[in-house]
């Protein structure tokens, strides 16, 4: 049986840092989403959230650190509905069933977060609890859906398939829909989940 990653909390937030980093993510994302992430600098989000440099790279590190933080705030809905949210991304229904609409969800997430997540991703490897909630909500899935196949092996090349640099290259590079995605990977999620 798998059981989904615990994570440390920490110790609770001083409320002036709490705020601080309230402002400085309300700066941040409304520069991101005015510019685009790779057109924003620290030094932008400081002068924006007005605070001091240093105060910014103490509290997220680098600009891959504000990124990750950024989309920590905007997936953590996706995230929720993973682990009990309302059906089908939720649970309630058939395994494979699931595993379509964590498809089509996680291609919603990306198509729209895309850049921030390419942005983010030393930060979300060196952190790797988010990428090991997916890893294992999918190998849970798989375990039932797919009981004749390495389910670790499964879930984590499925991954890789969702990954953001990836899915900018296939719908910028190759002209690929995200309707044309999406049913990519229900046409595979129906090849894996078929019993031999």
């Amino acid at each position: 049986m798998f059981e989904l990653p615990q994570f440390d909390q920490g110790p609770r937030e001083r409320a002036d840092a709490a705020r601080n980093r309230e402002r400085i993510l309300s700066a941040a994302g409304t520069l991101v989403a005015e510019s685009g992430i790779d057109s924003v600098s620290m030094e932008d989000v400081a002068k924006a959230a007005c605070v001091g440099t240093g105060t910014l790279y103490r509290r997220f590190g680098d600009r891959a650190g504000l990124a990750f933080a950024l989309l920590d705030e905007q997936t953590k809905d996706f995230q929720n509905a993973l682990i009990s949210g309302a059906p089908p991304l939720g649970p309630g229904v058939p395994a494979a069933v699931r595993l379509h609409a964590f498809g089509a969800g996680f291609l919603d997430l990306i198509e729209t977060h895309a850049e921030l997540m390419v942005a983010a991703a030393p930060t979300v490897k060196e952190s790797s609890g988010v990428l090991a909630l997916y890893s294992t909500h999918l190998r849970l899935l798989l375990a039932e859906a797919a009981p004749h196949l390495d389910a670790h092996y499964t879930a984590e090349s499925l991954l890789a398939m969702l990954d953001p640099a990836h899915h900018l290259r296939m719908r910028r590079g190759l002209g690929y829909s995200l309707d044309q995605l999406v049913r990519g990977w229900d046409q595979l999620v129906d090849a894996l989940t078929r019993r031999p």
